[in-house]
């Protein structure tokens, strides 16, 4: 049989033909349905961010080494964690959130639009189809060429089930006085992602994916993968959950000096995974960055979130990483081979989030000799007026310092009479800062608990100072397993002229 090498011919179809001609999936499916052996062929996923909060400008050296290589590449942005779906129903909040992901996507637009990189990013989390509008009128800003902008919608459940039937999908979840459910999002796949790189996307604006299908996506559209290309299908997942929280791979949130050192961490890079068509993944990290790539940070990013090693759940695939190898290549390259993949589970994540009140924190610091003891003080006069005056509130204190990372939830450490007496830490500590916190359905209430601290600067030990105090909604979330039918995807380009769809 003849060789084949695929990505010259797309690039020449590409270049002769548009896209409403020509569908790459269906071309590469045709070539494999004549049965013809195909010579290797590699795409290349950059990841630009690993969450809402990352480095603004992490993408650039990331699109400028994609824009330097040959053959299908793409730059993808994970912007989205449980709780940022519903943080985003506050216009205050989302607001916010706009701009972040407006300046972040204007560090690398016009590089990704030049070199034909598209970009596909999880930040339509309040509005995708507004989002679109937005990275448009951006890319005019720049003086971009206009983008081609698809949009995946149908992640938001409650839209068409509502919360009472959504509720009855978790019996394990009772509501609490004055709590109520603001959004509920289900984790959808990479499939769609794909049909709307297939119809020529510049730019996949997404609500709530399962993260992996940012970088599956784009190998389904490569390489024709179907529903039941297990194999492929796992390849892809593996590849797109090791690059995920963007740095990690490359020495973020990994140093610990003397045993893990990082080189340069202060410019880590970020990842770009080069995939094969035999399912091949080698990790990198972008030219001319700090950080390192090495076995020990691709196996500590591999066990990231999972619980069991056989059964990875995706909405595309069950990912098994149990024979996984990982082959250190040296020069910050590793090879990551051998995943299997599993029919699809029948049930869809979903993550509910809930309006649960009021949360508040304050903080008074305690400096010099007998640091702690004056602080000790504070906490129990707060904990004796407020086992009066409070009762129906729950308390948390800290001594930051000497007691915090290992408190347990809601202060109950307070309540054990070890943790009351001075330790080790007592005697040393000369700079100790006591925080408190509590929640409630009325803001008042929680006000009100807090200004007993404030009170201490003329009611509490000596030397209180520097207080800080701040209150904010809070949001619960809890995770639900969706059936599939309940959940239905659309892919839509957004249309230059008429502003919509």
């Amino acid at each position: 049989m003849p060789d084949i090498n695929i990505h010259s011919l797309n690039l020449y179809i590409n270049t002769n033909y548009s896209f409403k001609q020509y569908n790459r999936s269906w071309f590469n499916r045709v070539i494999q349905s004549m049965g013809l052996r195909t010579m290797k062929t590699r795409l290349m996923v950059g990841g630009g961010a690993g969450f809402a909060g990352d480095r603004m400008d992490a993408a650039i050296a990331v699109a400028q080494d994609l824009a330097t290589q040959e053959g299908p590449r793409y730059l993808i942005f994970e912007t989205l964690a449980e709780r940022t779906l519903a943080l985003s129903q506050d216009p205050a909040a989302r607001a916010e959130r706009e701009q972040m992901m407006l300046r972040r996507l204007s560090t690398v637009l016009t590089i990704c639009l030049d070199a034909g990189i598209p970009i596909i990013g999880n930040f339509g989390s309040w509005n995708p189809q507004e989002t679109a509008g937005k990275i448009e009128a951006l890319s005019a800003q720049l003086g971009c060429r206009k983008p081609r902008v698809a949009v995946v919608t149908g992640d938001d459940l409650m839209q068409e089930h509502g919360s009472e039937g959504l509720l009855a999908l978790t019996s394990d979840r009772t509501l609490k006085d004055g709590e109520h459910l603001i959004a509920a999002n289900a984790y959808t796949g990479a499939f769609p992602i794909a049909q709307a790189l297939d119809q020529g996307a510049d730019i996949v604006v997404t609500g709530r994916v399962a993260d992996p299908a940012l970088v599956l996506g784009p190998m389904i559209s490569t390489f024709g993968l179907q529903e039941t290309d297990w194999s492929g299908l796992a390849c892809g997942t593996l590849a797109g959950h090791l690059i995920e929280c963007g740095s990690h791979i490359c020495g973020g949130y990994f140093a610990d000096p003397g045993f893990k050192d990082v080189p340069g961490l202060a410019w880590v890079g970020f990842p770009i995974v080069e995939i094969t068509d035999t399912f091949e993944c080698l990790i990198r990290k972008a030219a001319n960055t700090g950080g390192c790539v090495n076995e020990r940070t691709v196996v500590e990013q591999l066990l990231y979130e999972i619980h069991d090693p056989e059964a990875y759940l995706t909405p595309d695939v069950v990912l098994d990483i149990s024979k996984v190898t990982i082959n250190d290549l040296g020069d910050d390259r590793v090879l990551v081979s051998n995943a299997k993949g599993k029919p699809r589970p029948d049930l869809l994540k979903a993550t509910l989030c809930f309006d649960s009140g009021w949360i508040g924190e304050a903080e008074i610091s305690y400096a010099g000799p007998n640091a702690a003891a004056r602080a000790r003080l504070a906490i129990e006069v707060i904990r004796t007026r407020a086992a009066v005056l409070y009762k129906d509130l729950p308390l948390r204190c800290d001594l930051i310092g000497v007691i915090s990372a290992f408190a347990s939830q809601g202060g109950v450490q307070w309540e054990q009479p070890a943790a009351l007496a001075p330790t080790v830490a007592d005697a040393t500590t000369q700079d100790v800062r006591v925080r408190i916190a509590t929640l409630a359905p009325q803001r008042s209430r929680v006000e009100d608990l807090l200004g007993e601290l404030e009170a201490l600067y003329t009611t509490g030990p000596a030397g209180g100072g520097g207080v800080r105090s701040r209150i904010h909604k809070q949001i619960t979330t809890t995770s639900a397993g969706i059936p599939r039918h309940f959940v239905s995807s659309q892919v839509q380009l957004f249309n230059h002229e008429s502003g919509g769809y």
